[in-house]
């Protein structure tokens, strides 16, 4: 795996050591590296990760992206002590711009990533960690990791787009029996009831990553850009406009190189060589 020399930087000197980044064979390996604090993520970590996402969707050289961690947590939450200071006492407004442009602008950045993101959960996801692993494309968990909604049980509201993640993933019941009770919920009850996709054992759980990042960075890459786009839409949108968004998408689609590529390799009974274009 070797250093991207071109990545975008937020607060260099402080977040390189606590956000590493990488990539390896189209795929940006994105890695939380505070694991002393269970890798709970500051303002400019948040900033950090948002930019490289970012970055993703613009570079044609990446094809898919991987979020994981060091340690034994995946991510434990904000750590609000990295908030920068307003310098001046708080008034009406302020609590909802900074939710809007940190965790609402962190999810965002995952959901609207042209790129497909993989979760590698190697621990606890609590509070923003485990939106930010929900809101990934696909999510592995490693057999120790654990999902926790812990907002109720600080007396909060959950931020980072969770009341409009987990309706959509497991339905409002147990959205709520989960954000409620604000209880850990094992990896192997997560991928029960459709958090997660598929658990392993902790030492394969970068093995199975790279794999299946590496099988979605070698495929057609704008064709499953737009399928995201429109998975994500449909949750949100009317039949009439789902079906109009998907005509519109294979529009888009069959001017790529790959949609060629791929409909050709089909006649000609060839395996497709997709190259993201």
């Amino acid at each position: 795996m070797t250093s991207s020399p071109e990545e975008p930087v937020a607060h260099v000197d402080h977040v390189d050591s606590l956000i590493l980044h990488a990539t390896d064979n189209g795929v940006s390996w994105i890695t939380l590296n505070r694991p002393e604090a269970m890798n709970a993520v500051t303002w400019d970590q948040r900033e950090r990760i948002t930019a490289l996402l970012d970055a993703a969707s613009a570079d044609p050289g990446i094809r898919a992206v991987v979020i994981t961690a060091t340690g034994k947590g995946f991510c434990a939450g904000a750590d609000l002590r990295g908030t920068p200071p307003a310098g001046r006492e708080r008034i009406a407004g302020d609590v909802a711009r900074t939710i809007r442009l940190g965790a609402q602008r962190l999810i965002g950045a995952v959901l609207d990533c042209e790129k497909p993101v993989i979760a590698a959960v190697n621990g606890t996801a609590a509070g923003i960690g485990a939106h930010l692993a929900f809101a990934c494309d696909l999510v592995l968990a490693a057999e120790e990791a654990k999902f926790i909604e812990v907002f109720v049980r600080r007396g909060l509201v959950p931020d980072g787009g969770g009341a409009y993640l987990l309706p959509r993933l497991v339905g409002p019941q147990r959205a709520k029996e989960l954000m409620f009770f604000g209880d850990s919920l094992p990896a192997g009850e997560a991928e029960r009831i459709g958090l997660v996709n598929r658990v392993v054992a902790a030492r394969e759980l970068e093995k199975t990553a790279r794999e299946w990042a590496e099988r979605l960075a070698a495929g057609p890459t704008r064709a499953i850009a737009l399928t995201k786009q429109l998975v994500n839409a449909s949750l949100d949108g009317d039949r009439a406009t789902a079906f109009a968004s998907e005509a519109a998408a294979q529009e888009i689609n069959m001017t790529t190189r790959d949609a060629n590529e791929g409909v050709a390799s089909f006649v000609e009974r060839r395996t497709p060589q997709y190259r993201g274009l």
